[in-house]
């Protein structure tokens, strides 16, 4: 049921004594904790705050890259994964476009591109990870695109770092495919 079909319930709800109000909010937002965070942030946190939450997942993905370099493709994959998701949650609690994106950039030019084979497995990963890896360049770049002029003038320089280094690197075929741009001017 949506709230928006029901608007009589609408404004039933605004017609709510602001105690009950308070008590059916606070047991909603207790339900979410993506929505729980987020307010937390907009409400309680500063702009030092949004850049230390930054420097975190950047630390904790140079981190990990040590790591990368001894896993095998499939493993790999994990890692990678969960450090996009940590920015995708980042995104979600800050609602912070630029931070997204340089923190993506951040990310996607330290990760190595090379990974042992798996010895037992029957899939070659490491398709799965060039494949994963240039559409979450994709994505970025579109949201790159969406930005300020300014604003992308600040990140052009890391973008094209890693266009370069993907081109460069035995992922230049699935880069192309992908209509990927070989350079930003």
């Amino acid at each position: 049921m949506k709230l928006s079909e029901h608007k009589e319930l609408k404004t039933a709800i605004t017609d709510l004594p602001i105690k009950e109000k308070d008590k059916l909010l606070l047991r909603l937002i207790a339900k979410d904790k993506v929505l729980t965070e987020h307010l937390h942030y907009k409400l309680l946190e500063s702009e030092s705050d949004l850049e230390d939450r930054k420097e975190k997942i950047k630390t904790d993905a140079t981190e990990q890259v040590s790591e990368l370099k001894i896993l095998n493709a499939k493993e790999a994959l994990v890692k990678v994964r969960k450090m996009i998701t940590s920015v995708n949650h980042f995104y979600k609690v800050t609602k912070d476009p630029i931070g997204e994106v340089e923190l993506k950039l951040f990310i996607l030019n330290i990760i190595p591109f090379d990974y042992r084979k798996s010895i037992f497995g029957y899939r070659d990963y490491m398709i799965l990870f060039s494949a994963f890896y240039i559409k979450t360049v994709t994505i970025t770049f579109n949201k790159y695109n969406k930005l300020h002029e300014d604003l992308q003038f600040d990140l052009r320089e890391n973008l094209n770092n890693l266009l370069d280094r993907i081109y460069s690197s035995k992922l230049a075929s699935a880069a192309e495919a992908s209509n990927l741009p070989k350079e930003l001017s």
